[in-house]
């Protein structure tokens, strides 16, 4: 997963400081979102078992009873076949499941593709939360689940 999230960021100009492209826990996620509470990974296999995407969530403690979605990267090779909108209904699912009434998401206008869809499935766009980690991000979504 480190290498396509990081492979997208670079393509859109954001391998740079305050962005996933830098977090430490990147090469180790299977450790950061397994046996923790209320956080989760999806991972997307082909037949080969090639990784080909992922998507998360964990608490955002910002806003009450919030998930963040988290790390929702796609292969470009499988972009365009309806593969992040369902990764995002299946992580959407979990955080419901979870008890969470709310998703957060951060972005960045470089990554268009990504705000059509967060857009297209009902984020509704927000002013900057006090104590976002990834200080270059420069747009910040919720949704009601």
């Amino acid at each position: 997963m480190a290498e396509i999230v990081r492979s997208n960021l670079k393509a859109r100009q954001l391998d740079i400081p305050g962005t996933a492209y830098y977090d430490e826990s990147l090469g180790y996620l299977s450790e950061y979102y397994n046996g923790v509470e209320k956080r989760f990974y999806y991972v997307v296999t082909d037949e080969a078992d090639t990784v080909l995407g992922g998507g998360g969530l964990a608490e955002f403690t910002q806003i009450n009873n919030c998930a963040e979605l988290q790390k929702l990267y796609i292969a470009d090779a499988i972009k365009g076949k309806g593969i992040g909108r369902r990764l995002m209904e299946l992580i959407e699912e979990k955080a419901r499941e979870y008890g969470y009434d709310k998703m957060y998401l951060e972005t960045h206008t470089n990554l268009t593709e990504a705000i059509h869809l967060y857009e297209k499935m009902g984020y509704k766009l927000i002013e900057k939360p006090e104590g976002v980690v990834h200080a270059t991000m420069n747009r910040f979504y919720i949704k009601e689940l």
